[in-house]
């Protein structure tokens, strides 16, 4: 009796049972914060995680101007970007990428900083630019998105 008792489960579209968190930014490391959401938004946490299927949370991120960085950080660190044009290299410090937020208030959800640092934590193919489109972050700690009922997590818990 060669029979396996057990299967493999693939998670797929139809099966994919997505919910939405609320984490809470103030006094967290943005790098560790980031790492912990983009496993959140990957669906890591889930005991069906299936690598090429969107499995993971909508997450929102709440307070988003109270994160901190290590060190110098704010000021030293570069991000890259390129426009595509020739000598179209930019730079910019994660405190002009924070201020940037601050101006137009990180309308719709969009904060450059964060999306910035998720974007190089996903994979770069097409389900991390999908993957990208389930946070949402905000500066206060008010939110449009209190018709979900989300649930907000410790994010202090999570590996």
């Amino acid at each position: 009796m060669d029979t396996l008792s057990y299967k493999t489960i693939s998670a797929n579209a139809a099966t994919v049972q997505k919910e939405w968190v609320v984490v809470d930014a103030t006094d967290q490391v943005l790098g560790r914060l980031c790492a912990k959401v983009a496993k959140l938004l990957r669906g890591k946490y889930k005991p069906n995680f299936t690598p090429h299927v969107d499995c993971g949370d909508n997450v929102i991120i709440i307070n988003a101007d109270k994160v901190r960085m290590t060190g110098k950080k704010w000021t030293d660190h570069e991000y890259v970007r390129y426009t595509g044009y020739p000598g179209g290299q930019r730079f910019s410090t994660p405190a002009e990428l924070m201020a940037k937020s601050q101006r137009r208030g990180a309308k719709a959800g969009m904060h450059p900083l964060f999306l910035q640092v998720l974007k190089g934590m996903l994979p770069k193919n097409r389900l991390g630019a999908k993957l990208l489109k389930n946070v949402y972050v905000y500066n206060g700690g008010e939110h449009p998105h209190q018709a979900q009922t989300p649930k907000a997590i410790d994010i202090n818990k999570l590996k």
